[in-house]
């Protein structure tokens, strides 16, 4: 069982981690890609995608009308905020929903 703070955590952090450097420093957003996981020039240059691959996470269709993945920036920039504040966001009592900065 699980809160619905710690379901949107989840929820959130595994978007996020499509976009982060992995252990190995390669972005699963790039896939194969290798000029854009090895390149000084690309690699840190973030695309978000229209759809992502189920299975690695790499970034496929049109990335110029991504409306809905810039949220993860938003999430990214949320998490942080409460990290360093070690402290979950509250929650309204009438309508449950979790109070965005």
């Amino acid at each position: 069982m699980m809160t619905l703070w710690e379901v949107a955590s989840e929820l959130s952090q595994r978007l996020i981690k499509i976009f982060l450097q992995n252990s190995s420093g390669q972005r699963p957003v790039y896939g194969n890609t290798q000029k854009f996981q090895t390149d000084l020039h690309w690699r840190d240059l973030i695309s978000f995608h229209e759809y992502f691959h189920g299975d690695n996470g790499a970034g496929i269709g049109a990335s110029h009308q991504t409306g809905w993945t810039s949220l993860v920036a938003k999430l990214i920039q949320q998490f942080g905020e409460y990290e360093a504040q070690n402290q979950e966001p509250e929650i309204d009592k009438k309508t449950q929903a979790i109070a965005l900065v």
